[in-house]
């Protein structure tokens, strides 16, 4: 017995966030940068599954949400001119408010353009009728063609292939980390170890890709209490420690 899974595709990312933000009843405002980027991300990895194709609008979204998510696990708040804490969530906001504000007169556009087209425009109907059958004419258009312009037109088309061809593609990589699969092998370390400088972390996977996932992985396990870091190593270095909670 087979299931069939049906996943809504939307228009761009913004559509998907603000369909999120409707459905849970979330406050636009004040989005939980946490949750909206988990329900973000899980769709991409749906759409993976169904080996549909993901356009690079939403990996460049997906970016800018994980971006301003490790914005908001930082300890340390940007600061504008005048002293008052910068909310990473500010543009993204501006966005969607946006983009909600445009919707909304595209669908007022749609609903006039499809009633223009219910309408019949006045016109000279013995020049209309004329001009149908000249497009219906196949004989009178063969007539009218030499050598010259079946050239032009092999020229036009392999242009035109030209340009299809060297358009820029892009490739989806699905890489192999989580957050939380590097949360548990950053907590498993420091248990065996006791104590964990960020540098042999480093050692463990020097990709880019994979020191990116456990820096994240970090500053949740900081925000959640279950490791505390040291500074003691000098410059971009640090000790990270199991901080074991008191019990009431």
């Amino acid at each position: 017995m087979s299931f069939e899974v049906k996943i809504p595709l939307f228009e761009g990312p913004f559509d998907l966030l603000l369909f999120f933000i409707e459905r849970d009843e979330l406050d636009i405002y004040d989005i939980p940068i946490s949750q909206i980027t988990e329900n973000f991300l899980q769709y991409l990895k749906e759409l993976d599954k169904l080996n549909i194709e993901v356009a690079s609008e939403f990996i460049l979204v997906a970016a800018k949400l994980m971006r301003i998510k490790a914005k908001m696990l930082l300890p340390r708040p940007q600061l504008d001119e005048e002293g008052n804490e910068i909310d990473p969530r500010e543009e993204l906001v501006m966005h969607l408010l946006e983009y909600k504000k445009y919707k909304s007169v595209l669908q007022e556009l749609a609903s006039m353009e499809s009633d223009m087209f219910q309408k019949e425009k006045r016109g000279n109907v013995l020049k209309e009728i004329k001009k149908l059958s000249e497009t219906v004419n196949v004989e009178s258009e063969l007539q009218d063609i030499d050598l010259y312009k079946l050239l032009k037109v092999y020229q036009k088309v392999l242009k035109r292939f030209e340009i299809e061809s060297q358009k820029p593609t892009h490739q989806v990589v699905q890489y192999p980390f989580t957050v939380e699969q590097q949360k548990d092998f950053i907590l498993n370390k420091v248990m065996e170890k006791k104590k964990l400088s960020f540098t042999q972390i480093v050692e463990y996977n020097r990709e880019k890709i994979g020191v990116i996932y456990n820096f994240l992985a970090i500053l949740e396990l900081l925000q959640l209490q279950q490791i505390m870091i040291r500074i003691g190593e000098g410059y971009n270095n640090f000790w990270i420690e199991r901080l074991e909670k008191e019990l009431a």
